[in-house]
Formats: structure tokens, C-alpha cells, sequence
């Protein structure tokens, strides 16, 4: 499987503000996420733990779903999918706005990963142990369920050559559906009593800290396989995610603050080497090393 990611990213960022066609891929159906973040990337539990570890817990975020009438457990006053009577989520990476251009566009402010360097458009943690499997064997999880890939919408709409190999890989990992999924990338909240006002938040992308550390907590405290939840490990990764303040979830606060309208030009941003290296984020080595890499 081989694709071209160079001034691309597409998987990265929310470029609907700048497509010309209705990107809805993940709002279909009777299980749409309940807030609007494009293209999150589900974390494994293992990979929450090692986010919380590293001190990067302030970067994570709860995603949730719709669930048809009768089907879910009423939160406020939206029915959300559950197992076994108790709410469902996953956990993925916060897209704070960034001055970002991809496709050969003008530098526009776009959602992006937290670990997106506007910059290159490379990302940060790619050579680290943090990297996620999701996002290590993209798009080889779209090609082995014969789902479209964000390259192949790339190409549709702006051109050019993203998806150089449709082949999907042979020993491809991370891809847990079903019952292999529960509590291991799939997560249930033991008290939906905890969650009032949670929903309403998602809903409206006013999440607080306590609000996103409450849903780590419980990733973190889940048993692969099964619906339980360690009540001591939940709590410690939850008071160390509150505590988190690394130079991601800072970045992200600049980010937002200097941010204007989504889709809006993003000339006068600030320089991102000001608002994430000189925070201590790890610098990416640009398109000119990976092509003599290769």
C-alpha cells in the first residue's frame, strides 16, 4: 500500500470549509457521532494509557452516537447508542483550528490535528511510540472494509495522485470490530448518571477539562473484552489527565485564540514554530528528507 501524503493531509484535517461537494461521510445513518470533529481517529486503550503517561492527556476527546428511538439511553434529552444499557465511546485526538494549506490553497484556517505541524503538514509524533495504529495503517483499514478513502476524495475534488496502491496490507493490525472492539477501542461509561450536561457539551464542542479527563479515565480503566471498569486505574489516569499541561493542549488553547472564521484566510496567523516548537513540540524534518529517504 503506498500513497502520496506530501502537501496532502487530507486525513488530518477538516477541509470541508474548502471543498466544493458536501464531505459527510461520518454523519450517515442512525449511529452519526454526536459532535462534528472530521475524521477522528479511535485510540486503542493501550494508546490512551500511553497518551495519559506522556503527559499528553489534555489532548484527548470522547466521541459518541445518536441512537434511533428505543434504542439507547436518554442523556440530555438525546438518545445515545449504548451496550447494555450504558453509553458507548470512543477516544481520539482534539483538531483545534490551524493555519494550514493543503491541496495547493492559500493558508487557510482549518481544523488539523493537535499533532499536525501546519507548517509541512507532516506529523509531530510519526517517528514515536506514541503514533497511533489507526493512523500508521491509514488508509488499509478503508481498503480492507472496501470503504472510501480520504485520498481517493482527495483526487476526486482537487486531483492529482494520492492513493498510489490499492492493494490493502497483508499484515495490517489495530482493526477491531465487534466484541473484539469492547473495551479495547470500544469503551462503555459505567454511570450515565455522571454524564448530565456531558452530551448538551459535546454537542455544542464546549467540552471542559473534567469533561474529557471523566471519558480517559474510563478508557484507561476498561478491561478488553468486557464492560468493567477498574475503578482505581480509572481514577489515576483521570486525575493525571486533569493535571496534564504539555505543549499540545497549550498550543491548542494559542490556536484557538488566534484563530477567525473557519474556510478564512489565515495570512496574518501566527507563526507555528512560535505557537508549538518554541512550546516543545517536536519539529518534523520536511518533504526534501523523505524524498532522498527514499
Amino acid at each position: 500500500m503506498r500513497v502520496d501524503c506530501e502537501d496532502c493531509a487530507g486525513c488530518c484535517i477538516d477541509w470541508r470549509p474548502v471543498s466544493p461537494v458536501t464531505l459527510d461521510h461520518e454523519r450517515r445513518g442512525p449511529r452519526a457521532p454526536l459532535d462534528d470533529t472530521y475524521n477522528l481517529v479511535p485510540l486503542t486503550r493501550d494508546e490512551v494509557r500511553e497518551f495519559v503517561d506522556a503527559g499528553l492527556g489534555d489532548v484527548l476527546t470522547p466521541r459518541l452516537w445518536e441512537a434511533a428511538p428505543g434504542e439507547g439511553i436518554e442523556i440530555d434529552g438525546t438518545e445515545v447508542a449504548s451496550v447494555g444499557g450504558k453509553p458507548a465511546f470512543f477516544v481520539g485526538m482534539r483538531k483545534p483550528p490551524k493555519p494550514v494549506s493543503p491541496f495547493d490553497i492559500e493558508r487557510t484556517w482549518l481544523r488539523a490535528c493537535v499533532f499536525l505541524d501546519p507548517d509541512t503538514l507532516q506529523c509531530r509524533i510519526h517517528d514515536s511510540d506514541l503514533y497511533p495504529d489507526e493512523c500508521s495503517e491509514y488508509p488499509g483499514h478503508n481498503l480492507v472494509l472496501d470503504q472510501e478513502t480520504e485520498c481517493e476524495r482527495v483526487e476526486r475534488i482537487h486531483g492529482g495522485d494520492r492513493l498510489l496502491d490499492d492493494e490493502p496490507p497483508e499484515n495490517h493490525q489495530g482493526l477491531l470490530l465487534g466484541p473484539h472492539a469492547l473495551g479495547a477501542k470500544l469503551f462503555v461509561h459505567p454511570e450515565p448518571e455522571r454524564l448530565d450536561g456531558v452530551v448538551e457539551r459535546i454537542q455544542t464542542r464546549s467540552l471542559t477539562a473534567a469533561d474529557r479527563a471523566e471519558f480517559v479515565g474510563v478508557a484507561v480503566g476498561s478491561h478488553p473484552g468486557s464492560t468493567e471498569v477498574d475503578d482505581e486505574r480509572a481514577r489515576d489516569a483521570h486525575e493525571r489527565t486533569l493535571e496534564a499541561d504539555s505543549w499540545a493542549g497549550s498550543a491548542f488553547d494559542a490556536w484557538v485564540e488566534a484563530a477567525t472564521a473557519l474556510g478564512a484566510d489565515a495570512v496574518d496567523a501566527p507563526d507555528p514554530a512560535d505557537v508549538e516548537v518554541a512550546r516543545g513540540a517536536p519539529e518534523t524534518p520536511g518533504w526534501d528528507a523523505i524524498r532522498q529517504e527514499n
